[in-house]
């Protein structure tokens, strides 16, 4: 009796789930971390704009990430272990259920046999009533025994099934937990070399950064004035040519030449990329050819594109503290120089001066519902 309470006792213990045996720990010493990081991070986003703030929202930045990495990861060997001892336990209750079913197969006859035979029976084949009394307590015991077995029976099939669905769950976890993992680890490569471009192209020098910062802003505010007071060309069909790439706006607004795509709708940054269609091109930003775009809209450039920048968050989007550190439009370059319209609209073209009496020539085109397209640094 003690050995079947004992055993009670383990099985209630073995299906406690794991997470509730750990659920009244403390935070971990790397969950701290990373709140901590994440208000240092806020902190500096309230502070002035310099160089020094951004290295050190970059730096913060990075060592999150990492974090994040490292705590996944500490994740996925625990599940790695937990996986493997649920193996072993599955194997050992698979050899425990086959054993017990064997045993009950052999049990059921017996005990059939038994069964069938009367109290008459059992009496006429006793010798005396003291040893018709010990043959009933025999077969009562026998058939308490069968019972107890046939409950042990179907704890361990019930164990063995759930010991099963509980790897298999917690395989799934893991397989989230590694795509995760990815996802930050990219993550982290791209903030890295956000870093390093930052450190590349202000040398360093809070003077540099300032300027690159007011250049990117001018830029901006050549847009805006643009939509004010551009002059009204007329009408253009998807497919007409609008202008050629140029590199006008250098060296205050532009680093060479290149076409600056950007389209706004309702006077806000939305992504570009959605408007054009699907197409296979080279791009610079994340190395080695991609297909980019998914909307109906011509690619404002025919020939071999190469997306030398893209919406969002890249390398040189720091410039851009106006927007959020983000780059608003696609810049590209391609074996040819002539710009067609993506879609029909109306045309106007605009020119301003932009950083340091350099001027930047801009055409764009209103397609209707808001929606306006612009094109910069034409010749």
């Amino acid at each position: 009796m003690k050995r079947f309470f004992y055993g009670i006792l383990i099985l209630v213990l073995l299906l406690i789930p794991v997470n509730n045996l750990f659920a009244d720990d403390p935070p971990s010493s790397i969950d701290q971390k990373i709140e901590g990081l994440k208000s240092k991070i806020s902190e500096l986003q309230n502070q002035e704009n310099s160089l020094t703030k951004t290295i050190s929202i970059l730096n913060s930045n990075i060592e999150l990430t990492t974090l994040r990495v490292d705590t996944i990861k500490l994740a996925i060997d625990k599940l790695s272990k937990e996986i493997d001892e649920l193996a072993d336990e599955i194997d050992r209750l698979e050899i425990l259920l086959t054993k017990r079913s064997e045993l009950m197969l052999h049990r059921i006859p017996e005990t059939y046999k038994r069964a069938v035979a009367s109290d008459f029976g059992v009496l006429l084949f006793s010798s005396n009533v003291s040893d018709f009394i010990s043959r009933m307590k025999y077969m009562n015991r026998v058939q308490e025994e069968n019972a107890l077995f046939l409950v042990q029976l179907k704890a361990t099939q019930n164990d063995f099934g759930e010991r099963k669905a509980t790897r298999e769950k917690k395989k799934v976890q893991q397989e989230t937990l590694k795509k995760q993992q990815e996802e930050e680890q990219t993550k982290l490569a791209s903030q890295k070399k956000e870093k390093q471009a930052l450190l590349s192209q202000t040398k360093n020098s809070e003077s540099q950064y300032q300027s690159l910062l007011a250049q990117a802003l001018a830029e901006k505010n050549a847009i805006d004035k643009a939509r004010i007071d551009g002059m009204k060309v007329g009408p253009v069909k998807k497919g007409d040519i609008i202008a050629l790439v140029g590199n006008t706006g250098y060296p205050g607004c532009s680093t060479g030449a290149h076409l600056h795509f950007e389209v706004q709708k309702g006077g806000t940054w939305v992504n570009a990329e959605t408007f054009i269609q699907g197409r296979d091109v080279y791009d610079d930003q994340n190395g080695g050819r991609a297909r980019i775009g998914s909307g109906s809209w011509d690619w404002p450039l025919d020939g071999d594109v190469r997306v030398t920048q893209r919406f969002g968050k890249t390398p040189y989007s720091w410039r851009y503290a106006y927007s959020g550190g983000i780059h608003t439009g696609v810049d590209m370059v391609s074996s040819t120089e002539i710009i067609k319209a993506p879609s029909d609209g109306t045309l106007y073209s605009s020119s301003q001066y932009c950083g340091g009496g350099s001027l930047i020539k801009i055409k764009y085109i209103d397609h209707g519902d808001g929606i306006t397209s612009f094109y910069l640094h034409v010749q």
